[in-house]
């Protein structure tokens, strides 16, 4: 049987979503690296040996490729919010579990970038979104913290204090670890929770 030399939808689909991919990570990259003030979509597309026109062709502005790139840290956070959620054992061992992932995803390309972005560096619709994003981070891990105290393996902290103590503390690896440094994202997420964790147990 002859092999049709055209290419059927489900593969230029994802021909398409390869190539998106690609513009995406670099641009979260540069802003990551240059700020987004800094970085321009024609130093992104010459990153990539493409023109800026493609970049609009994949993901349009500079502010709707910045608002894909946090919006996709984002929703890694709340993914491990929910992994963390379903998990057996006590509030505070699912507390652990999502603060671990949290700070990995925290120090990659994406959640890196939800922490290093300005509300001001959005549009002032994308803005207020953003802000609506990153409220429902801040009330899942509230809601661990609270099913931990109800479960009793959480001492009755303030958990409005301790969940922002607990995120200032994990999102500062985005601006000071390397990813080609010596620390693995894993081993400082891992010893930065047990850290921050100790002081929550019921004495």
């Amino acid at each position: 049987m002859q092999t049709s030399p055209f290419r059927t939808s489900d593969q230029r689909k994802a021909d398409r979503e390869e190539k998106r991919e690609a513009v995406l990570r670099a641009a979260v990259r540069l802003f990551n690296e240059r700020g987004f003030h800094a970085a321009s979509l024609e130093d992104v597309a010459a990153s990539l040996g493409i023109s800026k026109p493609t970049i609009y062709h994949y993901l349009g502005n500079k502010d709707q490729v910045l608002f894909e790139c946090v919006t996709r840290g984002v929703d890694q956070l709340r993914d491990a919010a929910d992994a963390a959620k379903a998990l057996p054992g006590t509030g505070l061992d699912r507390l652990r579990s999502f603060l671990r992932c949290y700070s990995e995803i925290i120090m990659d390309d994406f959640g890196r970038c939800v922490i290093r972005t300005a509300d001001e560096a959005l549009t002032h619709e994308s803005s207020a979104r953003f802000r609506a994003l990153k409220r429902e981070i801040d009330d899942a891990m509230r809601e661990l913290l609270e099913a931990g105290i109800a479960d009793g393996s959480i001492a009755p902290l303030d958990v409005r204090l301790t969940s922002f103590t607990l995120a200032g503390a994990l999102n500062w690896p985005a601006r000071w670890h390397r990813a080609d440094g010596k620390s693995r994202p894993e081993d400082v997420a891992a010893k930065m929770v047990d850290i921050l964790t100790g002081g929550l147990a019921p004495r």
